[in-house]
């Protein structure tokens, strides 16, 4: 395959099994990326990572810019070698700080000026200037910058602030220079049907390798983002990869792929773990429960993953409960490796033309155990 071929196998419905070809090799889709903001996805080694079945991950250039720096990072031979994974990266390019540290940057038609979230320096990322810096970092997927809302911005706000995303698109294809790295455009366009089309048609005309859905998952609920990323997805280019940023639970997962959704991230597994809550079959448990600090079975009876192999409910939670390191570290393995087992379990259903009985597993109200 050539760099950038999306190549699909087979669908089921919308449901769709494929690869992407990138400078560090391919990855099947449905994919989900653990998250590793800062360079590390938190409590795990590359190794592990690897060993979990994940084959993509997604880093930050916003954070990685402001430590410890995007040209350092070159300096030390490219991200991939900084943080020793030598699979795809993806990274996301500090739109989504737009809107998460609202407080801390100001938009305006260039750009956006922050004030570091470490130590107060000011930061200007234009769409020219994000692009730089993934290019630094050598990463294989780049995603444009773009300005996220909130899911209650007016009719209006959201108008505006897409003619500010698309001008800030195509000024990112103009600035890209390393052909190695793949480009991703977002499409916006709030909670407005309207909008959102127009936003994906428009976007959908320019030479993008991929194309990301964004600004959902941020409050809106479950039925609305469905909903609005049903719009793009009947829109955007069936041949290139379709990317819903940020999202999400499993069930969001399953019903995003029967939409025709190729790719996802989303810290809920590493962030659960921090609290907790474990997922097994078509629900989760929180080890924190009194019930759980007897009992000798593990997490998921037929998990194959490390923690549920070789420890007991019974001393996860203690090491929960006695705030070990350790605790965290399998729980976050076991959660991570559930994401990666319900991804090749998605992809084989699809290939078997059995996606919609499949899917029919998570059709609850939410995932609860």
């Amino acid at each position: 395959m050539k760099l950038g071929q999306f190549e699909i196998k087979a669908e089921d419905g919308s449901a769709r099994l494929g690869s992407l070809q990138t400078a560090h090799g391919s990855f099947s889709t449905p994919a989900f990326m653990p998250v590793g903001t800062q360079a590390t996805v938190k409590g795990l080694t590359p190794r592990e990572l690897k060993e979990l079945g994940a084959e993509i991950i997604l880093s930050n250039a916003y954070h990685l810019l402001v430590r410890p720096g995007s040209k350092l990072i070159e300096k030390l031979g490219g991200l991939h070698k900084f943080m020793n994974w030598d699979g795809p990266i993806l990274t996301d390019s500090g739109g989504f700080q737009v809107f998460s540290l609202a407080k801390l940057n100001k938009v305006h038609e260039d750009g956006v000026s922050f004030r570091s979230h470490l130590d107060g320096a000011e930061i200007n990322l234009t769409p020219e200037r994000v692009i730089q810096v993934q290019q630094e970092l050598g990463v294989d997927i780049m995603m444009v910058l773009d300005e996220c809302l909130a899911h209650d911005a007016t009719y209006e706000k959201v108008k505006t602030s897409w003619g500010k995303t698309l001008s800030w698109a195509k000024k990112s294809l103009a600035a890209r220079t390393r052909e190695q790295s793949l480009m991703f455009g977002i499409v916006q366009g709030g909670m407005f049907d309207d909008l959102r089309k127009q936003a994906t048609l428009e976007l959908s005309e320019l030479n993008f390798d991929g194309f990301a859905v964004g600004g959902l998952s941020v409050g809106e609920g479950f039925e609305q983002m469905c909903q609005m990323a049903s719009v793009c997805t009947e829109i955007l280019p069936k041949d290139k990869p379709r990317y819903l940023m940020g999202v999400g639970t499993p069930k969001d997962i399953v019903t995003a792929v029967s939409m025709g959704v190729d790719m996802f991230d989303c810290v809920i597994p590493t962030r659960s773990a921090r609290f907790g809550r474990l997922y097994v079959g078509v629900g989760y448990i929180n080890i924190r429960n009194s019930k759980y600090r007897e009992d000798s079975k593990p997490i998921e009876k037929d998990c194959d993953c490390y923690s549920c192999q070789n420890f007991s409910k019974a001393y996860i939670s203690h090491l929960v409960h006695s705030n070990e390191m350790l605790g965290v570290q399998l729980a976050s393995i076991h959660n991570l490796r559930f994401y990666q087992r319900l991804m090749r379990d998605i992809r084989v259903s699809i290939s078997d033309g059995i996606f919609s009985e499949f899917k029919k597993k998570f059709s609850g109200k939410d995932y609860e155990e």
